[in-house]
């Protein structure tokens, strides 16, 4: 109740007595209606105005809302000369009699002041908190003697207010008080039994409310009502309308509601993901094809990044560069051998064909001759220290104008400058270095600079490579509607995303294998460098991994790696059928990968949810769950497993008592003080049991002791004979 609602519900005395006078004329206009007033008194700050409201007007505020503020009552009102809707909700039933029901809020302090209230008073509700041990002490005190002072016949109803602070986050409710309110410590929170000794000393019935939870609210005021009505039929004794009217009824414990369970967040996935590849064309870690443009400038790039990117690159290296298609494998061998043979006479007659001594051949003490034949393919042989080799290679004038030839050659890789075979592909000499730069950052990011120079040129290459896509962004960057471009990015990834899950699924292009418990799985260093800081140290570090095909992994399966990879290659979690989520969080942890394993995390969730709403007995698999999940940092999991089982405390234990018994301490601990029902609630449970058999036992004991009524008939001299009630 807000403060100015108190100012437009101010009376004076006067006012009061004569509305008080003509509202009881109106009450006792009407048959067997009885007006019931009662006052509502305790310690500042309890719930007393907060209470009453919540009768009234029927007010709804959250927990947060009324802690936030506190409105201290300013004068005696009777909140029922207000309007026509709390007028109504003063008018109710109980036990078949019809009542309205006055209600008086009071300070608590001035007790000069207070004294008005309580005259003529049916029952006084008797509060105090049960966050605040004081206001329980000064209940036997001061309370309830200035109440027997005042109003020596009223019946008296204790109620503990607040009752939602029992089961309530502390910490957030101090936070949200006012800031100069005193802080709720636990130790400080009553349980019921300490409310009902009072209660019981004091020979007054014991009551818990939370205006929060809506509990309580009527219970109070009924069996207030009640009694009062008791007190009235004591003194008049001649209404029968009130001879049906009970004694205050036994309260049943609140039973606080179930926590909710806790919500697996996923964070956003790595911004910087996305840089990456970028940084790998500037970097040129673990390339494996050389660009040549004008016969001089190379440029090392990815197969897998070309190869996903572009349809055109796509087939080209895919493509047959041995001569099986040109006449047969015994073809082949008598080629083979007859160049071998001749290999010398060609260093000799080198001015019949186009010799080619790069710095790279010279230092690693190579020499290459290349020549090519009528049928397309083009030969390389490699002399080492008086050897030769055979290289493959094929021209490309007639299958692309992009492309002049592709063959394999041995080349210093750009990082370790160790020699290594290599696809060399040579490019039209009509390709500009830089168009072609933007076009391959295109084809690695799905990216356009809006200020690229030449624009044209770009288009140009594009239309030569086949990539329609970049040539529609320049268009649009030439027509001022760049914004257009953000659309073809988005279907630039997701086409891409679909050929990479191919290549994994197939193993295309892949240049590493791993090793694992049950098996081994084709994967792609580009790739997992560009996507994974973990992976980039060691395919990219001084170590044994980088320079290795084969890379062993030990205790991880397949299907497990397979979901780490799809998530490093896509971004995206996809689970398999067969998939251990525990062993997937493991490797996830050890690839330092916080949003794969919050994506672990919520498919467990699901799936154990989606389990348990078909019935399914998941406590045991939530039982095993719990400790690995907290071993292995997935904490959102143990969270989750730690909420099932609280909330299922008693099924747990009755089926899995010996599992309980081993869990860690702290999981006890835990266990014991998040448990649901919470024990004091089983022990007020078991009471209020106890306490309804022996009120029944009491009842029918009473029931049994009345005399039965007989009618009997005389006759009287003067009247005729007349029924008798005895």
């Amino acid at each position: 109740m807000e403060p100015e609602e108190h100012s437009t519900m101010e009376i004076t005395t006067m006012d009061y007595d004569a509305s008080q006078l003509m509202d009881s004329d109106m009450d006792y206009e009407r048959p067997n209606v009885e007006t019931i007033k009662c006052v509502v008194v305790g310690d500042n700050a309890v719930g007393k105005t907060r209470l009453i409201c919540a009768r009234a007007c029927n007010a709804t505020l959250t927990q947060y809302q009324l802690l936030a503020t506190h409105v201290p009552t300013v004068w005696a009102i009777d909140q029922y000369r207000v309007c026509q809707e709390v007028l109504e909700r003063s008018r109710d039933v109980v036990d078949d009699v019809s009542v309205s029901l006055r209600l008086w809020d009071t300070f608590g302090d001035h007790h000069k002041d207070r004294r008005f209230a309580y005259g003529r008073s049916d029952v006084v509700v008797l509060c105090f908190s049960i966050a605040n041990p004081n206001s329980l002490y000064h209940v036997k005190t001061m309370w309830y003697p200035e109440i027997k002072h005042f109003c020596p016949r009223a019946p008296v109803i204790l109620v503990g207010c607040q009752l939602d602070l029992r089961y309530a986050d502390l910490e957030a409710v101090n936070r949200a008080r006012r800031p100069l309110a005193r802080p709720i410590k636990p130790n400080e929170i009553l349980p019921p039994e300490k409310g009902r000794e009072v209660a019981k000393e004091l020979g007054i019935p014991y009551y818990e409310t939370s205006v929060v939870a809506q509990f309580g609210i009527k219970d109070v005021f009924d069996n207030a009502i009640r009694a009062a009505l008791i007190s009235r039929r004591h003194l008049q004794f001649w209404k029968s309308h009130l001879r049906n009217v009970q004694r205050p009824l036994l309260q049943a414990p609140f039973l606080p509601p179930k926590p909710p369970p806790p919500i697996i967040m996923v964070p956003d996935p790595p911004s910087n993901n996305e840089d990456h590849p970028a940084h790998l064309l500037e970097d040129h870690l673990c390339a494996d094809i050389i660009l040549v443009l004008q016969e001089r400038i190379k440029i090392y790039a990815h197969k897998i990044y070309l190869s996903t990117s572009s349809s055109k690159f796509y087939d080209l290296f895919l493509m047959d560069l041995s001569d099986d298609l040109q006449g047969g494998s015994a073809n082949n061998e008598r080629t083979f051998h007859k160049e071998e043979r001749q290999g010398r006479d060609f260093l000799m007659r080198a001015a019949s064909f186009d010799i080619c001594e790069s710095t790279e051949d010279i230092s690693s003490g190579q020499q290459c001759l290349r020549t090519s034949t009528s049928d397309g393919i083009l030969r390389s042989s490699t002399f080492q220290n008086g050897e030769l080799g055979l290289r493959r290679g094929r021209i490309l004038s007639s299958w692309s104008r992009a492309f002049v030839s592709i063959q394999e050659e041995m080349a210093e890789e750009p990082v370790t400058y160790k020699p290594r075979l290599m696809m060399v592909v040579r490019m039209d000499p009509s390709i500009q270095p830089g168009p072609f730069r933007a076009v391959l950052k295109y084809l690695y990011t799905g990216e356009l600079d809006e200020n690229e120079r030449d624009l044209m040129q770009i288009a140009h290459i594009a239309e030569l490579l086949e990539v329609f896509d970049l040539r529609m962004m320049v268009a649009n960057v030439l027509n001022n509607e760049a914004f257009m471009n953000q659309e073809i990015t988005k279907a630039f990834h997701v086409r891409r995303s679909n050929r990479v899950k191919e290549c994994l699924a197939k193993g295309t292009f892949s240049d590493v294998t791993f090793v694992l418990d049950d098996g081994t799985i084709n994967a792609h260093k580009p790739l997992l460098i560009s996507s994974c800081d973990w992976m980039a140290a060691m395919f990219g570090g001084p170590f044994v991994e980088s320079s290795t095909k084969e890379v062993a992994i030990p205790y991880t399966t397949k299907s497990s790696m397979r979901a780490v990879l799809e998530y490093l290659y896509t971004g995206q979690f996809t689970a398999s059928p067969d998939l251990d989520a525990i062993d997937l969080i493991i490797l996830a942890n050890r690839l330092c990968l916080p949003h794969l394993v919050a994506l672990t995390e919520q498919y467990t969730v699901t799936a154990l949810m989606e389990a348990a709403q078909m019935h399914v007995d998941i406590d045991g698999d939530v039982l095993v769950l719990l400790e690995l999940a907290q071993f292995h940092c997935a904490h959102q999991l143990a969270d989750w497993c730690l909420h099932h089982i609280c909330t299922n405390y008693n099924n747990v234990c009755r089926k899995f008592p010996r599992d309980m018994k081993c869990m860690s301490l702290a999981n006890q601990e835990y266990f014991e003080k998040h448990r649901w029902p919470p024990v004091w609630y089983l022990k007020e449970e078991d009471h209020y049991q106890r306490a309804r058999k022996e009120r029944e036992k009491e009842d029918y004991l009473h029931q049994k002791r009345q005399p039965k009524r007989r009618w009997i008939f005389w006759n009287s001299p003067s009247s005729s004979s007349a029924p008798a009630v005895v």
